[in-house]
């Protein structure tokens, strides 16, 4: 009986020194490119973890500013020239970084319509200047596909021409949403964006040298409150199953 007791006592003081792992709310700011991926992903580390996750979707230009601003977060995931630019400015934990996925710039129209020529650079001026109207991300706003696409119309010699046609949607809302509402013909983004929006179909990418790749890249902000759970978090975006679902969303591996 009494070494029954020795036990029992042994066992409870293992239990109490044993470390505790607490619920916590994960606040990021992300970069709607992979907001397609996240739907299934974030309820499954929720589950998995018993963390909550608190998403912010952010162009990746103004997650920096949001942060300059004082606003706090857990974990960002940007481009990783923004992610890299947030290491150097002490806002991002140096090493926390992680590449998520990469993604091009593609073309939408809405489901059912012609498909137009966007084979070649030339042929993609032509369809540009025909379309009634072309929506894509506002580059003051920071998004990646935005800024680049305002450059190619620079080098496509259009730019002026195009400025009557140019729809921006809101901040961090797919550019697809104002071609399934009929305000645009034609929806410019990254390809997991554009994928996230039924009642469209994707044309393909940018012709030839006009395309960009960007990568995506993750890391634990250096004022946060719940760094371990966002360390989790990214951590958990590099496993088998997380990869799959990037993957289906439209993104390759980075």
């Amino acid at each position: 009986m009494k070494r029954t007791a020795t036990l029992l006592v042994a066992a409870l003081l293992t239990l109490a020194a044993a470390p505790v792992t607490h619920a916590a709310e994960v606040k990021g700011f992300v970069t709607p490119a992979i907001r397609g991926a996240l739907e299934t992903l974030a309820p499954k580390f929720e589950r998995n973890s018993g963390h909550k996750l608190i998403i912010t979707f952010v162009p990746s230009g103004g997650i920096a500013k949001r942060l300059a601003d004082g606003e706090t977060a857990d974990f960002v995931v940007s481009s990783r020239a923004g992610t890299e630019a947030l290491v150097k400015d002490g806002k991002v934990v140096p090493g926390s970084e992680a590449n998520v996925g990469k993604s091009g710039v593609g073309i939408a129209v809405r489901a059912g319509a012609p498909k137009p020529d966007i084979s070649t650079p030339e042929a993609l001026k032509r369809t540009l200047l025909a379309a009634r109207a072309v929506s894509y991300s506002n580059p003051a706003a920071g998004g990646a596909s935005g800024i680049h696409f305002a450059k190619v119309l620079e080098r496509l010699g259009i730019a002026e021409e195009m400025k009557a046609k140019t729809r921006h949607p809101p901040t961090a809302s797919p550019t697809a949403e104002l071609v399934v509402k009929g305000e645009a013909e034609i929806a410019v983004q990254q390809f997991p964006e554009l994928m996230a929006v039924p009642g469209v179909d994707i044309v393909g990418p940018l012709p030839g040298d006009l395309q960009n790749f960007t990568v995506f890249t993750a890391g634990v902000t250096a004022n946060a409150t719940n760094a371990e759970a966002a360390k989790a978090f990214i951590q958990f975006l590099k496993s088998e199953d997380a990869v799959a679902e990037i993957k289906k969303s439209g993104l390759e591996p980075g």
